[in-house]
């Protein structure tokens, strides 16, 4: 379980994340919505580590300032927003980068090493260009190559902040398939998003706003308050589907 309490984390003197309380378990999938500002990544950032502030961050009933860099990067996962494209690297070579916790400073690969990096180049569809170099890709296959990186280290817990940037409609799908698929394998899973409409599948929704919780619950619980949020510029609508929520850009 990882579990935080009273969060706050902030940048100079302006507090972005505030006495928040969060949970996440191993095999659940829990979406962050929220505005621009809102605190979505600040609050992954903070949970990995990577920002200080206050409160208590624990992973499985460890302080995370008791992991060591190595323990970190096989407990948990991190695909950000934006990665910088390595030169000079193929694909195959930059997914088995995502086995270094692993493998300690040696470096050396192994038959779990090769099985992993195989799986997650097969899960996130990029096996067809494993000796490709990754600079010559698209946008939505780099995202691809960088998600079977994180993958490959086999964590217990994988963070994604906006991970269905660059994707097209198909491959939005497939991610979101394949996220419930490690749910269900038993890996907690953690998304930053945009489109509450990608929430569909998750277990818990947390919407955030001004570094605080304005609603948490299933995703048809938190719609009403998704709408309310944006102020006259999305509306919740039925569908086929279910409850979906649409932008509105015309005029009334």
């Amino acid at each position: 379980m990882l579990e935080a309490r009273g969060l706050s984390v902030g940048y100079g003197r302006t507090r972005v994340i505030d006495r928040l309380d969060f949970a996440l378990a191993p095999g659940e999938w829990v979406a962050l919505l929220g505005p621009n500002g809102s605190g979505k990544t600040t609050l992954m950032l903070a949970l990995l580590g990577l920002l200080q502030g206050e409160g208590e961050v624990r992973f499985d009933g460890r302080s995370l300032g008791e992991l060591s860099s190595w323990e970190r990067g096989r407990t948990v996962a991190f695909l950000p927003q934006e990665t910088p494209v390595p030169d000079g690297l193929r694909v195959r070579e930059v997914v088995a980068l995502g086995r270094l916790p692993h493998q300690g400073l040696l470096g050396r690969e192994g038959p779990e090493d090769y099985e992993a990096v195989a799986w997650a180049m097969a899960v996130t569809e990029v096996t067809a260009f494993a000796d490709r170099y990754v600079a010559a890709l698209s946008g939505g296959e780099r995202q691809r190559v960088f998600l079977a990186r994180a993958l490959a280290a086999r964590p217990r817990y994988l963070f994604l902040d906006e991970p269905t940037n660059h994707l097209d409609l198909a491959h939005q799908a497939r991610l979101l398939r394949l996220l419930a698929r490690l749910r269900d394998e038993g890996i907690g899973v953690l998304t930053v998003l945009h489109d509450p409409n990608h929430a569909r599948s998750a277990d818990r929704v947390v919407v955030l706003a001004g570094g605080r919780k304005l609603a948490e619950g299933s995703y048809r619980a938190v719609l009403p308050e998704v709408a309310r949020l944006y102020s006259g510029w999305a509306r919740v609508a039925a569908s086929e589907l279910g409850p979906v929520v649409l932008p509105v850009w015309e005029e009334e």
